[in-house]
């Protein structure tokens, strides 16, 4: 018989891929930088990326441009999730609408919110309504689509046999088409959190004075190169932090899904 692994062996049996990978992604990026196959001061190494991530935090900006990225992407995120996921399950529920509203989003899904910058600025200004409104576009498209996928596919036979035992509309939805679903609003959920960091890229060059994007442009206006990694470094780990969060989240409260 084998023995049951302890929790920190199981943790450690998890992670060590991961880590492995990490690894060699560092060990080949100290590579290159030591190589010169790419010019000297447009390659920082990891020790000149994690030196530049620490002077931005010691001297602050670090921390307020995050603070000012977290609130744009969240609040963005938050209404075009809400949004995107009610949409979802109504399209998904009822085909009438689903035929009426599928090809208005199927024309707007191949339009980037980088695209819409121009419009929105002229629309709502420079200031932060821009900004998390095209971040809510790109994450309700995003949403919608896993959402609607997701309940359209719930077999009509569970629904009805629902019905015919008297369960009322709302029954209905609690007790057979969200649980149904919810696996496919957990991996709309995750997947919109990802695509909501990328229209963040693209709201804060539309016009800021602070985030992560607008650091980066700062920075590459100056040929900061060390820094502009550090900041790709914080929004690749933000999102890292995230998705993990999402899916513990998705684990406690939507056990029987494999995610």
């Amino acid at each position: 018989m084998h023995a049951t692994p302890s929790p920190p062996g199981r943790a450690l049996s998890r992670l060590g891929p991961a880590l492995g990978a990490a690894g060699a992604v560092l060990a080949l990026w100290y590579l290159l930088a030591w190589s010169g196959v790419v010019a000297p001061g447009l390659l920082p190494t990891p020790g000149e990326t994690v030196a530049a991530l620490a002077d931005s935090a010691r001297s602050g900006i670090l921390a307020a441009d995050l603070g000012a990225s977290l609130a744009r992407a969240g609040q963005g995120f938050a209404l075009g999730a809400l949004v995107g996921s009610a949409l979802g399950f109504a399209t998904g529920y009822l085909p009438r609408l689903s035929a009426a509203v599928t090809p208005v989003i199927s024309f707007l899904r191949p339009i980037p919110a980088i695209a819409l910058v121009p419009l929105a600025t002229a629309w709502f200004g420079i200031g932060e309504t821009a900004k998390r409104l095209l971040i809510a576009y790109a994450v309700l498209l995003a949403v919608w689509l896993y959402v609607h996928d997701g309940v359209s596919r719930v077999p009509v036979s569970h629904l009805r046999a629902a019905r015919s035992l008297g369960a009322p509309l709302h029954r209905r939805f609690t007790e057979v088409l969200l649980p149904a679903a919810a696996p496919a609003l957990l991996a709309a959920l995750r997947y919109g959190a990802s695509v909501a960091l990328l229209a963040l890229v693209a709201a804060e060059l539309g016009g800021a004075d602070s985030g992560l994007a607008y650091r980066l442009q700062v920075d590459g206006q100056f040929l900061r190169v060390d820094r502009m990694f550090a900041g790709l470094l914080v929004l690749g780990l933000l999102g890292v932090a995230v998705d993990l969060v999402l899916a513990a989240i998705g684990r406690r409260f939507v056990h029987w899904s494999a995610s």
